[in-house]
């Protein structure tokens, strides 16, 4: 077999094997999973949703709302915001929407002020307590309870994944205009190239740096996480080398609406996403250490605007511990 088909024959019986529909999952089959359907109950795992969210008061609410009726249902155990210390009444919305509310910077204190999504995820992991963890971006127009059905199903139904990433196609709005299929620009332009140039065992996830997407603490607490948007494709490839392409899943969760960003604005979040990959290719094989980034120039009205971008990780939250009890 040539080093062309080779990958593709793996990613082709990984894609026939581990990739689901949300619609696999309807709420009455997670509540019969959750009742110890497949074995006894002390082997049910327990469940935390965590919702980073940063000035969303306008879809926070219309989120909560869709996920009460699995936490009615008793599918979920823990609901947590995870705040920014949001100034538009994002807290407030979602203590009414019935989440605990949590502010980011206050944990982990030591650890000094989050600074930014991916900040936010692993301090999350510090103050909760589900055995499963599913993280949903807390910015999207037209939410239904299919992305939490459709990431917690794999993992509640199959033993043997722990991990699971939403899949899902995203349309591009420009004023009145929608065209299909055409978001996720850092995606198809930077993280897809990168993984099918270095780690082509993952070119099957669709949506490589999703927000959605979901483990088992057991694996997430091994894992480190970038502070800013570098997170998804750096849990993404960790996941891989940790427990193996058959341990990770992605299911179809429809369509996904959220806030577009400018792409002067996404040269930031590719420049983080390319540092995350590739810290974790470097050094791999023998290859040489990546260089350390410095900040993003960026020409500007004949000179440079100078960005600074969050790059730094933080240590798997196990490693901390065992090194806070060293």
């Amino acid at each position: 077999m040539n080093e062309i088909s080779g990958p593709q024959t793996t990613v082709r019986d990984w894609l026939a094997r581990r990739s689901y529909r949300a619609e696999q999952f309807p709420l009455e089959r997670l509540v019969e999973l959750r009742a110890g359907a497949r074995g006894a109950e002390d082997d049910v795992p327990s469940v935390t949703v965590v919702l980073p969210a940063r000035e969303v008061a306008a879809t926070i609410g219309p989120i909560l709302a869709a996920l009460e009726p699995l936490r009615a249902a008793g599918v979920i155990d823990e609901l947590v915001v995870i705040d920014a210390a949001s100034a538009d009444g994002t807290a407030e919305t979602a203590r009414a929407g019935g989440a605990r509310v949590v502010q980011e910077s206050e944990v982990l204190a030591e650890h000094g002020p989050a600074r930014g999504k991916g900040d936010a995820l692993w301090r999350s992991l510090a103050v909760t307590r589900g055995e499963i963890v599913v993280f949903l971006d807390s910015d999207t127009e037209g939410f239904d309870d299919r992305f939490l059905r459709g990431l917690l199903g794999p993992l509640l139904a199959e033993p043997e994944v722990a991990f699971v990433k939403g899949a899902f196609r995203r349309p591009f709005k420009l004023g009145d205009t929608t065209v299909p299929d055409g978001g996720g620009r850092v995606t198809e332009l930077v993280a897809r190239p990168l993984l099918n140039l270095h780690v082509p065992e993952l070119a099957g996830f669709v949506q490589p740096l999703a927000g959605e997407f979901a483990g088992r603490r057991a694996l997430l607490e091994q894992l480190s996480f970038p502070v800013g948007y570098g997170v998804e494709i750096a849990t993404l490839i960790d996941s891989y080398r940790l427990v193996g392409l058959d341990a990770l899943a992605q299911v179809d969760l429809g369509e996904r609406q959220n806030r577009h960003q400018s792409l002067r604005a996404l040269s930031s979040m590719a420049y983080a996403v390319m540092v995350a990959a590739e810290r974790r290719i470097a050094g791999r094989d023998g290859a040489a250490a990546a260089r350390e980034p410095g900040p993003l120039l960026l020409p500007f009205g004949g000179d440079l605007e100078v960005r600074e971008v969050a790059m730094d990780e933080r240590p798997a939250l196990l490693r901390l511990r065992r090194d806070s009890a060293a």
